[in-house]
């Protein structure tokens, strides 16, 4: 006679115990999923940051070639043109050397650009921009729905590698409010405060009821941080009275 099945403890036990083995496997491979994951997008936005930043350098190479390689333009014309002007033996060889000079440094500045500038991360060329770009730049956020306003106060003499500065600051800052504000009031404001250009992009955070933000990456700010920190400046980005305010300050040689 044979007998289908099993009684006694271990058919109480057993199933039990299979269950819970599987639940425990199932809960160990879900963690171990979400803690793969998080180390994943850990390190893609640890890789797109440094991507952003390398990509912003070279931006500032090309910037500094464009700023440098003209300077050095204008002297290697002036010096070349006093050859047929009289002048002491000893003053001709002085601009000789520097005509010299001028034109190896040029053709230097050319050459590290070529080895910095790596296929695939060169990108379009564009105009250095200047104080005269703000207004545009403004009239760009006003269509993006942002209520924008400008304070320019007289700056002086600004050289050209802080104005493209100043212009990359309210255009991040503009960015930012549309993204994390939505239609809000801007204000961007650029003032001097002794030998430092001062740039601020503040707004008083969301105008309309519900809206959700659109969070960026946060690398357009890691470029930006590159950039002034190139030129021997400071930025900071921080919640100021229910909004955001990011500030540059950056020091300009021709301030008094």
């Amino acid at each position: 006679m044979c007998t289908v099945g099993a009684s006694g403890p271990a058919t109480r036990i057993i199933p039990p115990l299979i269950g819970g083995a599987a639940a425990a496997a199932v809960f160990w491979a879900v963690r171990r999923w979400r803690a793969d994951r998080a180390d994943y997008e850990r390190r893609l936005t640890e890789w797109a940051a440094t991507e952003a930043v390398l990509e912003e350098r070279l931006r500032i190479a090309r910037d500094m070639h464009d700023l440098v390689s003209h300077g050095l333009g204008l002297i290697t014309v002036r010096a070349a043109s006093t050859r047929h002007l009289p002048k002491p033996p000893e003053v001709g060889a002085a601009l000789a050397d520097i005509e010299e000079a001028s034109r190896h440094a040029t053709a230097e500045l050319r050459r590290m650009l070529t080895v910095l500038r790596e296929p695939g991360t060169a990108g379009p060329r564009t105009p250095l921009e200047s104080l005269d770009a703000l207004p545009e730049i403004v009239r760009a956020a006003e269509a993006a729905g942002l209520r924008p306003r400008l304070v320019c106060e007289p700056l002086g003499e600004v050289t050209q590698g802080v104005q493209v500065a100043i212009c990359k600051t309210v255009r991040e800052g503009l960015s930012n409010a549309a993204r994390h504000a939505g239609p809000c009031d801007v204000l961007a404001r650029v003032h001097r405060d002794g030998r430092f250009v001062v740039v601020s992009v503040a707004d008083r955070g969301p105008a309309t009821p519900g809206w959700r933000a659109v969070p960026g990456a946060g690398h357009g700010l890691a470029g930006l941080r590159e950039r002034v920190a190139g030129l021997s400046g400071t930025l900071s980005a921080e919640p100021v009275e229910g909004g955001f305010r990011l500030t540059a300050r950056i020091p300009d040689e021709t301030c008094p």
